[in-house]
């Protein structure tokens, strides 16, 4: 995964093994960042790894 790629909400659902809803739950709480491209939303991949790091420290 290079860093300035950008991943669909369903690649990121397959890639965390979470539904859509929680996927943009967490985007709603802004855990996990992401941005609007037309009427597309997109994770930046390093948020993403940002995201399951954090998440691994919290579960520590």
């Amino acid at each position: 995964m290079r860093d300035d790629e950008l991943l669909t909400v369903a690649e990121v659902m397959g890639r965390l093994k979470l539904g859509r809803s929680t996927i943009y739950d967490l985007i709603r709480s802004r855990r996990l960042p992401s941005v609007t491209i037309g009427r597309c939303r997109r994770i930046p991949a390093s948020a993403l790894r940002h995201f399951i790091a954090d998440e691994m420290e919290r579960a520590a």
